[in-house]
């Protein structure tokens, strides 16, 4: 709120608005009370609210010819609209530098475990042959998506509300592009009524980050899956699983129960929110700029902990290679490349899928898991399939984006990824710059270094 106050009385000062001096004496008791923590605030009764509970003390500190005139050309509508627009600013920034960490922390381990081999899934049973880091990089493909989103709902939030005053902006020459300029927004608004009355922007990114967490959900579900003794996929260090209290033998990776939890709190908080907001007047409403805001951040609190979990435990996860190739081994996910390789050697794809399923059915039922002996006498030969390298038929599925094209799809990710971090990056320096320039220009009104 005082961030915001300096602005204005800058602004009011420099349109002539309020008296250099006035201007001078206004920020010299915000920069006493900052540097005071505010504790002079802490007794004063706010019966009307927090806002007019300041400007009172103020009003006592510096009289009412000086203090009284904080408030000029604008509305407690519009400062709140501001101060909510920066603090979820701040969120969204801070948020989309966490989401593109984990983003690059799925990119770094799809690398290093390009090679691991393991069955991927459909319907819960063993499909085809692919590896670890192929399916991390499916996850921070999607992963990216999702901040795609989020970043592009926080767009709205350049755009600053301060001017629109209670309703219908004002009659008084302010100047809404200079206080828009020191609190690091890009742009003016262009409606005080669209200013005031909508708080689309926060429920919107709240829609963007919920989404985000179900994909983590999903991750979560399959980490937890496979770190069962009966997959024996994945293995966490001690630091992140529990044990029980009455059964000495559990690893419990419970952390990842709390990732597939948090869209179920996120995904009411937005229905909290919206139906909170729905049906109100379209002006200033306390059910909108207060009561809807209030579920939006219990939302955004449990997206913000979806990520900071699945960064720990995607970083900490370590894949046990033999396992996970054995169950590829063992699942017959060779299968459907056998009977591709009869398809270039002429055969009809569906006579060739008879082929290979009469031969996975007569190796299950001798308790085999290699598919050579049990079809025609060296059919796998004729074919230039004599061994079964799962490894082989990775890199041979390049096409339509399969594992063997991992190289490409990896790039594609790491330049995504870089787009996000030059976002908040190009962000955070304009916030930055615009705390400077608030931070001097209060300095050279007042003649003291200032806090912002």
């Amino acid at each position: 709120m005082i961030r915001v106050d300096r602005a204005h009385v800058v602004m009011l000062a420099e349109q002539n608005l309020i008296d250099p001096d006035a201007a001078r004496q206004l920020l010299n008791c915000m920069a006493d009370l900052t540097e005071q923590r505010y504790r002079p605030l802490l007794s004063r009764p706010a019966p009307r609210g927090l806002y007019l509970m300041y400007e009172g003390y103020l009003i006592d500190s510096i009289g009412p010819e000086i203090g009284g005139v904080l408030h000029t050309g604008r509305s407690r509508n519009d400062l709140k609209a501001t101060i909510t627009s920066m603090r979820f600013r701040q969120w969204a920034l801070d948020f989309s530098e966490q989401a593109t960490r984990l983003e690059g922390v799925l990119l770094s381990r799809a690398r290093a475990y390009r090679t691991t081999t393991m069955p991927v899934y459909t319907h819960f049973q063993a499909a085809m042959p692919a590896t670890y880091g192929y399916y991390l990089l499916g996850v921070a493909l999607a992963i990216g998506r999702e901040l795609d989103a989020v970043q592009a709902a926080a767009e709205g939030l350049r755009t600053s509300p301060l001017g629109a005053s209670a309703v219908a902006g004002t009659d008084l020459p302010i100047d809404a592009s200079r206080t828009a300029d020191l609190l690091g927004f890009a742009n003016t608004t262009l409606h005080a009524l669209d200013a005031v009355a909508s708080r689309d922007v926060p429920l919107r990114i709240l829609a963007a980050a919920t989404s985000l967490t179900v994909t983590l959900s999903r991750l979560a579900t399959d980490l937890q899956l496979w770190s069962t003794t009966e997959f024996g996929f994945i293995d966490f260090p001690d630091r992140l699983v529990g044990g029980s209290s009455a059964m000495p033998q559990k690893r419990n990776a419970f952390l990842l129960e709390h990732v597939k939890a948090k869209p179920g709190q996120a995904l009411g908080s937005w229905a909290a929110a919206a139906g909170t907001i729905a049906s109100t007047p379209f002006t200033n409403s306390i059910e909108v700029g207060t009561e809807a805001v209030a579920s939006i951040w219990h939302g955004l609190r449990a997206a913000e902990h979806s990520v900071l979990l699945s960064q720990v435990l995607v970083s900490g996860a370590r894949p046990r290679k033999t396992r996970m190739n054995e169950r590829a081994q063992a699942g017959f996910t060779s299968a459907t490349s056998i009977a591709n390789r009869l398809v270039r050697h002429g055969v009809p794809f569906r006579t060739a899928h008879h082929m290979v399923g009469d031969a996975v059915r007569t190796a299950v039922a001798a308790n085999s898991t290699s598919l050579a002996d049990f079809g025609p006498p060296g059919w796998l030969d004729d074919i230039g399939m004599a061994t079964e390298d799962l490894a082989a038929l990775v890199r041979d599925h390049v096409f339509g984006g399969g594992p063997g094209a991992f190289a490409e799809a990896h790039r594609a990710g790491v330049e995504h990824w870089s787009t996000h971090r030059q976002w908040h990056q190009r962000w955070r320096k304009k916030e930055e710059a615009a705390m400077v320039a608030l931070t001097e220009t209060v300095a050279s009104l007042t003649g003291r270094a200032g806090r912002t």
